[in-house]
């Protein structure tokens, strides 16, 4: 008696009363109850009808094969053959699944790299396309100027044309992606803050106040003197003026060689900044215009870009610490934000209260979230980038402001003008401190901070260095220098790496650089 299931003497028969079939009675029963029907005919069953056999307690037989020492090894070796091959089985697929996923990677990797090259196509088309926009316009009548429409990022972006109904210029906007890529980016950078510590490199402050004019560069014209701004790439440790002359000028400091003269403004360039660790230069003119520079193969910079979103004179450009923005600030009482990549204007932000006059100087916090902006009627203001809300006013100072800098430390503001320079604490949005160097009527026409927040230069009628300190400590002067322009009027003064050095611009058109003779022979580059 064989077991229907599985083909062996069932140790519980039961027989069914419909089929007469014979089963083990833990599988029929199991069956039933998965099924509900005869595994042989199909026909419904339940256990009701399932009668089970008495039988005897009866000794199962062993196999034939078991009855040997020869039979069982012959068993062994069957079972042994059956788990070689299994296993071989199992490694062909193994193989198989092997060469799919090398196939599978490949293609993904194919794709990724086309994915790639099409992104950049796309990025490069958007901007020649914003490049495209901008000189059209300017191209045409004044009619047709409003019939020209705007195109952002590959995507029609006004109806009308470039004007809105209201008469404003269209403006896409800061969008979502945009402000999450600035919000991650203050995220990391504040993380990293809290672990900032001052450089060993840094110049100590015996060193700084043993400082002295070491080298006189003239780099602009002398029909119209004055260096009006200048900034430092510290990586190539070259620094960029502004003039009077409508030009810019490269100088490679260690070598004490021009490097490029930027022509193209009609009038002064009243700005000028390095997009940090690339091949850029922005300036801003009186003009009213903006243009972006690059360097080319053969060392000079080559105009890519002429912005002509403001209608008056451009006053302040500011770089975002991403490196992908910048903001400008003119005396029509706007302020611009701009994507570098495109030279895009995506905001242009004017105060809804009305209150300020046109922006004479604007920086963003190293965070990257606020922007500092100081006007001709004496306010300084903090607007949020994200929603180009004003969120703080600060009040007090006589003058257009003419200089604003934040420190990296990320809670102290320094802003001159008419009056002197004011130090404002972010935390409690006051001032907490004020300095009044030059004498009623010679104003202050340049503050910063060095990159460690460690010193303070302000520049005037001289230049003086201050040593930083808290809200509650005095902030010493540790060193005035002479203005040796004879003009009496320092525009503008910047440190140099690790304030090894401090480059003045002057109303004439020399470029001067201050530090320690000994540091200039020992390590010319720093």
């Amino acid at each position: 008696m064989i077991c229907s299931i599985s083909g062996e003497v069932p140790v519980e028969p039961v027989i069914s009363k419909s089929s007469g079939l014979l089963f083990e009675k833990r599988l029929i029963e199991r069956h039933i109850s998965d099924f509900g029907k005869c595994p042989i005919t199909g026909e419904p069953l339940s256990m009701d009808d399932i009668v089970q056999i008495k039988t005897g307690n009866i000794v199962k037989p062993r196999p034939v094969q078991a009855a040997s020492i020869p039979g069982i090894l012959g068993m062994f070796q069957i079972e042994w053959d059956a788990l070689m091959l299994s296993n071989f089985a199992l490694e062909q697929q193994l193989h198989t699944a092997r060469q799919e996923l090398s196939h599978a990677l490949y293609q993904h990797d194919a794709a990724c790299r086309v994915i790639a090259r099409l992104k950049k196509e796309r990025d490069e088309s958007r901007a020649l396309l914003a490049q495209a926009e901008r000189q059209i316009p300017s191209q045409l009548p004044v009619s047709d100027r409003v019939n020209v429409a705007a195109v952002s990022n590959g995507k029609r972006a006004a109806e009308d044309g470039d004007f809105n109904a209201d008469g404003k210029r269209f403006r896409p906007g800061i969008s979502s992606a945009i402000i999450s890529e600035l919000t991650e980016f203050n995220d990391v950078i504040s993380k990293q803050r809290k672990m900032r510590t001052i450089p060993s490199s840094l110049a100590p402050v015996d060193a700084v106040e043993k400082y002295t004019q070491l080298t006189v560069n003239p780099l602009h014209r002398t029909n119209k003197p004055g260096i009006l701004s200048l900034d430092i790439m510290y990586s190539k440790d070259i620094i960029a003026t502004g003039g009077a002359d409508s030009n810019a000028v490269i100088f490679d400091r260690p070598s004490g060689q021009v490097v490029s003269t930027l022509s193209g403004h009609s009038k002064k360039v009243t700005s000028v900044k390095f997009v940090a660790d690339t091949d850029m230069v922005v300036t801003g003119s009186a003009d009213k215009t903006v243009r972006l520079w690059r360097e080319s193969e053969d060392g000079h910079y080559d105009c890519r870009s002429t912005l002509k979103d403001h209608t008056a004179e451009v006053q302040a450009i500011t770089i975002h610490a991403t490196k992908n923005y910048f903001a400008t600030a003119s005396l029509d009482g706007t302020w611009c934000f701009y994507e570098l990549a495109s030279g895009l204007c995506l905001s242009q932000v004017d105060d809804p209260s009305g209150s300020s006059g046109g922006y004479t100087s604007a920086s963003f916090h190293p965070d990257g979230l606020i922007l500092g902006t100081g006007s001709t009627d004496a306010h300084v203001k903090v607007w949020d980038v994200k929603s180009q809300a004003n969120v703080a006013t600060f009040d007090g100072h006589v003058g257009a402001v003419t200089a604003i800098s934040f420190s990296e430390n990320g809670y102290f503001l320094a802003t001159a003008a008419q009056d002197g320079v004011k130090l404002w604490d972010l935390r409690k949005l006051k001032n907490f401190r004020s300095f009044a160097p030059y004498e009623e009527n010679t104003p202050t026409l340049s503050v910063e901070f060095d990159h460690s927040g460690s010193y303070l230069a302000l520049a005037g009628s001289d230049i003086r260095v201050h040593q930083v300190a808290s809200v509650k400590s005095e902030w010493n002067c540790i060193k005035t220098l002479p203005d040796l322009s004879g003009t009496g009027k320092a525009t503008c003064v910047k440190f140099g790496p690790d304030a090894k050095y401090i480059a003045v611009g002057s109303m004439d058109r020399n470029l001067r650089i201050f530090g320690l003779p000994e540091e200039e022979e020992q390590n010319p580059v720093s």
